[in-house]
Parts: C-alpha cells; structure tokens; sequence
C-alpha cells in the first residue's frame, strides 16, 4: 500500500518539480546570457564611439563636436577628423591625422633632414686700441735733470735711435769716474783692451743699469775723458703719444717720460655673446669696417680670448690684430667686425623655422607619411644661417614640418591631456 501511495502521489510531484528545474534553468541561462554578453556589448559600444567621427576647427583646436557645423569663434567650417591614434611608448603622444585637403588649405610644408657643413659669420662691434706690444715707454734710470729736450710736444713721428733729450745726473759722473780710474790699473801686468779689463766691469755694469749704451761706454774707456749728460734715445720708430717732461724738470729713476706708439698694427677689441662663445677661437680670421672711412676694409686676426665675462653685459671681450700700414686707423675708433668662424662637417641639420622652441622643451613636427603627423622633442646644438644643428631623435632622411607646426603641435597635445584624462579614470 504504501508504495501504491509513492506512486499514485509522484506524478503531480514529479510535474510540480519539473516546472520548478524549468524555470530555475531558464533563469540561469538569462543570467548567464547577460554575464556572457556584457563584455561584447561594451566592445560594440566602444568600437561604436570608436567609428564616431568627431569635426574640429582647423583654427581652434579646442572646438570638437560630433557634428558638422561651424565654429562658434571664427565661424569657419568644422572639419571631420578620423579618430585614429597611435601613441609613442615613451611619450604616450599620439599622432595627428590631417586630410590631404585640409594640408594644402593650411600651408602646411616639410622639409627633409640631411647631413651637411654648418659655418657661421659673427658679426659684432668694437673700438681699436694701441697695439700694447708696439707701445715702448721711455723712462729715466736716475737721479737728474732734464736738459736738452728735442721732441717738446706730442704727435711728432719719432724714428728708432733719434735723440730725444739729455739727463745731467751726479750720479752718472761718479759712476764715469770710477770706470775711468779702472781703467788704468792692471794688475796682471798684461796690457788688455779697455773693454776686457777685469778691474773696469763692476763700473761697466752700473753703466749698464744707468741705461748707457755700450758705445758710449766705449768711448769714455777709449778717450778717457767724462760725459755730463746722458743721452736718452728712442727705442723704436712711431708717434710720440705721451709726453709727460719739460726742460729743467728734475725726474727720479722710473719716471716716464715720452710714450711711442708704433701705428703699423693695432688691436680691436670686440664683444661675443655667451651663446657665440662655442664658435670662437684663437687665430680666426676677420674683418674690420669703419663707419668713418667707407669702403674700406682691413683683413685681422684673432690673437687673443679673454678669460672673464662682463657680469654687466654678458660678453666676453676677444682681441684682434689688425695691420694698418697706411695708419688710417686711430685708438677709440668705432669698428664693425665679423669674425668667420671654422665650418662644423658632416652634422644632422635641420631649418630654423622647422624648430618649436619653449621654455621647457625644444621639439619639431616629424611627417610620417599619410597625412600623419607626430611632435618630437630633439636636442639642438650650433645654429647658424637659418641651419640648427639635431643631436638626437632625428635621423637622415626624416621630414619636418616648416610651416603649420604650431597649429599640429597644438592638437597634438591636446590629444595627449584628454589621454591622460581617460588613463586617470580607470
């Protein structure tokens, strides 16, 4: 009986619970079905925001809209943009795509990077000075009086060995009398020229501090007879720049009496700025221009490079030598010099216009082909006649944008804030 009972009762149980696993099992499969189809609705989605074409302004890079129109600035007409990026693995900056059109409607032109000379021509000012190692002065070597004086006032042309005044010193005529006395002993018993006796050179040798030349000293140890005055000469030929005597003066030894400049060569001294300072070096040659003697020219050298800079002005002060046979050229001259510099062989050069420069990077606009375009930063190093010099990130053969940078550079990073943006919210 009871399993009669089993069995009349199993099957509105066995029905009940049918219908229960039914609902139970079309329940899982929903949930399933959604678990296994949110993942490829979000692809759809996705790939659906992907496909949307977005229309910016070739003017304001900020301006983006899903629709075409106009700009709400300039009133110019959105262009449609592809949504295409590709990110640098370094940089995470991605490229700009530009249709063909709208290249040619902004100007956009590249040019090509290639290995070449760089040369540079500085140009700067300065003034001419003496040439200090032409500039001799005369001074006296003791105590006396100026007699005799020949040259009375400056500017006189002075040749080398002209007397130029006579000194009366005390000093020089015992000097004279004891050199005269040596000579007439000898105590070898050998009769020697005046000029070799051993007992006279103490004597000679004060002669020589005395500035005496040594025929004159000859003279008085042949004729044996004393000088009063001694003669000053002049010790090479030039312009009397200085004269600081007159007749009767009484001198002390160091005393500066004349200055003679020799005017066949003089110096210019010129200003460079810090960032020519890699360019210049001893024995460059240059030219000199004087706004006060139109066409000519003077062919010079650079013989020397001061040590320090101006804190003032920042420059740093090079010395050139410039012959002046004709001594047309005079000390405190205004001079406009341009000083060529060595060429730089076989270096990656690029135009100067092709650089974007800000306070924080220096980069250029690369072409990739495609109407695709992609900021880079690179190193720069000389520059000169429009050519900047590329120490890294670009190679031979590599297209820059020339003109149009500045509006790809803008966009560009753009580009990279709102990847940023999308990479800080996940």
């Amino acid at each position: 009986m009871t399993d009669l009972v089993i069995l009349k009762f199993s099957r509105p149980c066995l029905l009940f619970f049918s219908v229960v696993l039914l609902l139970l099992s079309l329940t899982a499969c929903d949930q399933d079905t959604a678990q296994n189809s949110e993942p490829g609705q979000h692809a759809v989605e996705h790939k659906h925001q992907q496909d949307q074409s977005s229309y910016i302004c070739p003017m304001h890079a900020q301006i983006i809209s899903t629709e075409a129109g106009t700009c709400p600035i300039c009133g110019m007409a959105l262009v449609k943009q592809v949504n295409t990026q590709e990110k640098d693995s370094d940089e995470k900056i991605p490229f700009v795509q530009i249709q063909p059109q709208i290249i040619q409607t902004l100007g956009i032109r590249t040019d090509t990077v290639k290995k070449g000379s760089l040369a540079k021509v500085i140009k700067t000012v300065g003034y001419v000075r003496y040439n200090q190692r032409r500039l001799k002065a005369v001074r006296s070597h003791t105590y006396g009086w100026v007699e005799n004086l020949v040259f009375r006032t400056e500017g006189q042309s002075v040749q080398k060995g002209s007397l130029m005044a006579e000194l009366y010193s005390p000093e020089f005529l015992a000097v004279q009398d004891e050199f005269i006395r040596a000579q007439k002993q000898d105590q070898s018993n050998i009769l020697k020229k005046y000029g070799d006796r051993v007992e006279s050179r103490p004597a000679r040798d004060y002669l020589r501090y005395l500035n005496v030349s040594e025929s004159l000293t000859n003279e008085i140890a042949r004729t044996g007879k004393s000088k009063y005055r001694i003669p000053v000469y002049a010790p090479q030929y030039g312009v009397l720049v200085r004269h600081n005597v007159h007749k009767r003066q009484f001198v002390t030894p160091g005393y500066v009496m004349f200055v003679i400049a020799d005017t066949s060569s003089v110096w210019v001294e010129a200003d460079i700025y810090e960032h020519q300072l890699p360019w210049i070096r001893r024995g460059l040659s240059a030219e000199v221009e004087i706004q006060a003697l139109p066409g000519k020219k003077w062919p010079a050298r650079v013989n020397y490079v001061y040590p320090e800079l101006d804190p003032q002005s920042r420059t740093l002060k090079v010395r050139l030598l410039v012959a002046t046979p004709d001594g047309l050229l005079k000390p405190n001259m205004f001079a406009q010099v341009k000083i060529f510099t060595d060429p730089v062989n076989d270096v990656l050069l690029i135009p100067r216009e092709a650089l974007i420069v800000t306070g924080e990077r220096q980069s250029v606009i690369r072409d990739l082909g495609e109407g695709r375009f992609q900021p880079v930063d690179v190193r720069t190093g000389l520059n000169s006649e429009g050519q900047v010099e590329i120490l890294s990130a670009l190679q031979e053969g590599d297209k820059v944008v020339t003109s149009g940078q500045f509006l790809i550079d803008s966009e560009a990073n753009l580009k990279a804030s709102f990847l940023r943006l999308n990479n800080s919210d996940k």
